[in-house]
């Protein structure tokens, strides 16, 4: 029977949920100790002293999707340890990334804005909307938010191309996508109308857009962002929106983070003032929340858990050189 320790106690109506959904034989714990004899670690940020003098630890699963950096870092220390995450917010993520598309692309925030104030202009006026069907998108980073994402992005009508590290395998493929390596992303971008970034913060994704990218897309583009902040620079994305280089876009990961609760209701998500520009859409980095989020983590969870108890492979496995 495989041991199985949980860092942070779920709330109870979620550990439940996890207990139901644990089919293969495991013993389970929860706490900031662990017993010598733990096997398996879920936590998104161990400390040293939780996989030191763990000779039986093989695995750690991160709860959530991504790596942090220091996470990253630390385990780079245990090369025995196996890493592997959740996909659970996929679907959440790859929503909320077509629902900032088509918020951007129909200048929704600036209607609905004018609207509550009982003006009625923007009706008479030339239209600002940009029709999506028939346009050529690029979705850049090619993971499981990214395919969902390119299968809307089908669905309303877009041609869809993609970049992606690691050539796609079979069950990875969407049919009428064609993925492509990175070194080929500058010569794509001339003819992106739309350009959605599913992409984690990496030291090779890090700037990876900047002005000279920006520049390289035709005219009255549409950006949309649900991977990392940093994968933009963020002076070339304000410059592109202020001069309407890009004629609007989605972004819901961000530069500046408040630094503790009391900073929460104060804190600009940028260096440049974003708030003022009319042809953005902003979320607060809650892409991949939804209601259900907690229960789907559960049953994510539990699938490798499970796989794990059956001596199975894992999925998820992460390449902590990649960083993803």
């Amino acid at each position: 029977m495989i041991k199985i320790h949980l860092l942070h106690e779920p709330e109870a109506e979620y550990l439940d949920v996890l207990k139901e959904n644990l089919t293969a034989p495991v013993t389970l714990t929860c706490g900031e100790r662990l017993n010598q004899d733990v096997q398996v670690l879920v936590a998104g940020r161990p400390k040293p002293e939780h996989l030191q003098n763990h000779p039986a630890l093989g695995t750690l699963i991160i709860p959530f999707a991504g790596i942090p950096e220091n996470t990253r870092k630390l385990m780079l220390q245990y090369p025995h340890i196996a890493v592997h995450n959740l996909h659970h917010n996929a679907s959440a993520t790859a929503e909320t990334a077509l629902a900032l598309l088509l918020g951007a692309a129909k200048f929704l925030v600036p209607y609905d804005r004018a609207l509550r104030r009982g003006d009625w202009r923007p009706r008479y006026q030339p239209s600002r909307s940009i029709l999506l069907d028939g346009k050529n998108a690029l979705v850049l980073g090619f993971g499981e938010i990214g395919r969902r994402v390119a299968l809307g992005c089908q669905g309303l009508g877009m041609q869809v191309k993609a970049i992606h590290r690691r050539p796609a395998t079979q069950a990875q493929r969407v049919a009428g996508v064609r993925s492509y390596r990175p070194d080929r992303l500058y010569e794509l971008l001339a003819s992106t109308h739309v350009l959605v970034i599913t992409l984690p913060d990496t030291p090779q994704t890090r700037g990876m857009i900047d002005e000279s990218a920006l520049k390289r897309m035709p005219p009255g583009g549409i950006l949309v962002n649900v991977g990392r902040g940093d994968v933009i620079e963020q002076e070339a994305l304000y410059r592109a929106l202020k001069s309407q280089h890009l004629a609007a876009a989605g972004v819901d990961v961000w530069y500046n983070y408040p630094d503790g609760d009391e900073a929460r209701p104060h804190t600009p998500p940028g260096d440049f003032p974003f708030h003022e520009l009319d042809n953005l859409v902003m979320s607060p980095h809650r892409a991949g929340s939804a209601r259900q989020i907690e229960r789907l983590r559960m049953q994510h969870l539990a699938e490798l858990l499970n796989a794990a108890g059956r001596g199975a492979p894992l999925p998820n496995r992460v390449s902590l050189e990649a960083g993803y």
